[in-house]
Parts: C-alpha cells; structure tokens; sequence
C-alpha cells in the first residue's frame, strides 16, 4: 500500500495538540490593519481550537 500523503496547504494552517485537537489561526489578520483597532488585532494573534466538527476533516488531510 502506498504511502499517504500530507495535504501541505494543510499543514501549514494546522498544529497538533497533545490531545489530538488543532489549533488555528484567526482570519482577518493579514492586511487592511490600519483600520482595526489595537484590541482587534490583539484578539485576532490569539490562536484557538478547530471546531469539534472539522477535527475528522484535518486529521485525514494530516494522517502523520
């Protein structure tokens, strides 16, 4: 059987927990910042947890 392989675009987006859940980066934070506010672009640097219902999605997109 072949080997699997890693969705890269995938990869780059993703980081595995201990617990086998995700984290992710917020959206909105890549261009257009003059206009947000400090507090705005302080809670988008934040990273946060996959949703529970996109975490089968990732884990075939990342099987290593």
């Amino acid at each position: 059987m072949p080997k699997l392989k890693t969705r890269k675009a995938a990869a780059k987006r993703y980081k595995v927990t201990g617990s086998n859940n995700f984290l992710r980066r917020h959206a909105f934070k890549g261009h257009l910042l003059m206009k947000k506010s400090n507090r705005q672009k302080r809670k988008l640097s934040q990273r946060l947890c996959v949703s529970v219902n996109d975490i089968k999605a990732i884990q075939l997109m990342l099987p290593y």
